[in-house]
């Protein structure tokens, strides 16, 4: 029963990070002025509730309950990138910006949650494929950036 409950704990922490991820994409998609970006950045919220049931699926079937809420760190982030967007505007590479440094700690999360050997069979699986589809968003995040920057 101890390692259901350490793989619940583990999926809940995932899960506040996937939540953190929910919500910056759905800030970006309507801060940015970019239809594509805009478009892509909608894609990127459905990819992350789509993660969050997964991972909450895992957890609730570990004994745990589900987990809705955000981290106070990404609570205070968005409160930040909330009042330095009215200092510059939100410009797309702001962003971009943004998202990159949320996704780099979507990547921690993941890595994290991996380390965790109670973390076995469908759901690390689960947990494999997300951080693997979260190195792809960043990876295309930083492109994005680079042709902002051309």
């Amino acid at each position: 029963m101890a390692d259901s409950s350490k793989l619940a704990d583990t999926l809940n922490e995932l899960a506040l990070f996937v939540n953190d991820r929910i919500e910056g994409y759905k800030t970006a998609a309507d801060e940015t002025k970019d239809p594509q970006n805009k478009a892509y950045y909608q894609e990127l919220v459905q990819q992350s509730e789509q993660f969050a049931n997964e991972v909450n699926g895992f957890a609730r079937a570990a004994g745990g309950d589900a987990e809705s809420s955000t981290t106070l760190k990404g609570k205070f982030y968005r409160g930040f990138m909330d009042a330095r967007a009215i200092v510059t505007s939100r410009n797309e590479k702001s962003i971009l910006d943004s998202n990159i440094y949320g996704e780099e700690w979507a990547i921690k999360a993941y890595t994290e949650a991996l380390a965790d050997s109670a973390l076995t069979g469908p759901a690390r699986q689960a947990v494999e494929r997300q951080h693997k589809a979260s190195r792809q968003t960043l990876r295309k995040l930083q492109q994005l950036k680079g042709l902002q920057e051309v």
